[in-house]
Parts: structure tokens; C-alpha cells; sequence
């Protein structure tokens, strides 16, 4: 791997298919910009903009929001109150913002069930050369790997890039099911997290089955299961030997900035 790929200035889309995990982590425009800087001083992938947890969505301030993440890889999010978002607005209002955040940002997130404007949406996206993820989050259950293949094949067949299914496990038959299916899809591009009290080893390991990215917190809205920055970042240093080289690369340049 090049040091080009390595380095924190490669493309979000050639960070996924560089065989290396990413980081994400969510932010609000609440969480205290020394934490943002923080994150990033420290090496973070990916800054997941939860636009839907933001206190105003007044587009000139969304968009000051959205563009003080400049040198961030950003992912942009308005999660519905379906799968545990904030976002209380019309499904026209909240295509609007994605339409106007989308030049500003790598990456969307649109859940499998927004059905009335996912596919503008995905075009959108698409035609300004944007990585799309598509999602399903279940925080009651576990689906049958058969189920997870289906949602992972209709999102494949709306154009997702990757594919992000979340699952509550209530026992490690759960997360065994949540494993088997990121091993035998894996070349689909997915990222695939197990929610709950035994979720923390999805955070560490499951990437070294082939989700993509993983996520954690800094300060708020922690999901149960999802482990903090730090001790997410330290846990892939030692696992895997390529992300460590690679931080240590990308840490170099940032002290050399």
C-alpha cells in the first residue's frame, strides 16, 4: 500500500476499498469544538455530521456547521425518529437539506426505508461522485441472515456503495449470525455492527471480516455496545498491524503541518 493511500489526503472512496478499517464518529453542532479538534489531532477517519441532532436546520446555519468539518472526511446524516434520529421534518424538507449539504460533504447515509426520496436522493449523489451508504438500524433484534441478505441486496440494487446494517444481538448466536453474513458478503461493502452489551467486540473485530468502517463516541449519544475514540482507536492499533503503520503515517504529516 502506497503512502498516498495511507495518507490522511486520499479520497474517502480509496480509504474504503484500501483494506485498511476506518473510524467514524458522530458530531452534532453541541459537541464542544475542542472534542472535534481532538478527534482529528488524534487521527479520526471520518466525522459522521448528524444534521438531524443539530439545534437549528436553518440552511445558512447547517451548512457553517457542515463546512467548519473542512479536512474531515465527513459522512452527512438526517436519521428519521424511526431508527432512533431526531429528525421530526417532512421527507421533502429533509431531502432539501441533504440536496444542499451534498456538495460540501464525502458521503451520505439514507436509511433503506426512505423510500419516497432515496432514489433522487442516490442520483444526486451519484452524479457528484459522493459515496453512498445506505442503512438499516434495528434496536430490537437481530434479523436471520437470510433477511440480512435481502436488505443487503436491495440496497446494493438502489445503488449503495456501501451497505450498513445495525442489529441489536441479545446473545452471541447473534453476533456469530452478524459475523457469518460480513464474512460471506464482505465483497458487497458493507459495515455491519452489533448493538447492545455485547456489541463492543463487533467495534474491534468485525472488521477484520470485511465491514469497512466502525464507529464510536466521543461525548454523546453513545449507542449501547459502541466503545469510545479512544479505546476503539487503540484496540485497532494493536490488531492490525496496517492501521497502525497507517496512523503512524497520517500523525507524522499532521505534526509536520
Amino acid at each position: 500500500m502506497s503512502t498516498e493511500t495511507l495518507s490522511a489526503g486520499a479520497s474517502l472512496s480509496a480509504l474504503l476499498h484500501g483494506g485498511v478499517p476506518l473510524i467514524a464518529v458522530s458530531f452534532s453542532d453541541r459537541t464542544p469544538r475542542s472534542d472535534v479538534e481532538r478527534a482529528k489531532a488524534e487521527g479520526l477517519d471520518i466525522a459522521e455530521l448528524r444534521i438531524d441532532r443539530y439545534s437549528s436546520h436553518d440552511l445558512s446555519d447547517v451548512l457553517a456547521e457542515v463546512r467548519s468539518f473542512a479536512g474531515f472526511h465527513t459522512i452527512a446524516t438526517i436519521r428519521i425518529a424511526a431508527e432512533r434520529g431526531d429528525w421530526t421534518g417532512s421527507e421533502a424538507n429533509r431531502l432539501g437539506l441533504f440536496m444542499s449539504v451534498l456538495p460540501e460533504v464525502d458521503a451520505i447515509d439514507i436509511e433503506l426505508a426512505a423510500t419516497e426520496i432515496l432514489p433522487e436522493l442516490v442520483a444526486a449523489a451519484k452524479g457528484l461522485g459522493k459515496v453512498v451508504i445506505i442503512s438499516n438500524h434495528n434496536f430490537t433484534e437481530t434479523p436471520p441472515q437470510s433477511e440480512l441478505e435481502t436488505m443487503a441486496e436491495r440496497a446494493k440494487g438502489l445503488g449503495a456503495d456501501l451497505v450498513k446494517l445495525s442489529a441489536w444481538a441479545k446473545s452471541w448466536t447473534d453476533i456469530r449470525c452478524l459475523a457469518s453474513f460480513t464474512l460471506q458478503h464482505a465483497e458487497l461493502g458493507l459495515i455491519v455492527i452489533a448493538m447492545g452489551p455485547r456489541g463492543g467486540v463487533s467495534r474491534v473485530f468485525f472488521p477484520a471480516l470485511g465491514s469497512r468502517v466502525t464507529y464510536a463516541h466521543i461525548d454523546e449519544h453513545p449507542v449501547s455496545g459502541q466503545l469510545t475514540f479512544t479505546a476503539t482507536f487503540d484496540e485497532l492499533r494493536r490488531f492490525f498491524p496496517e492501521f497502525n503503520e497507517k496512523k503512524i503515517i497520517e500523525l507524522q504529516l499532521l505534526d509536520g503541518a
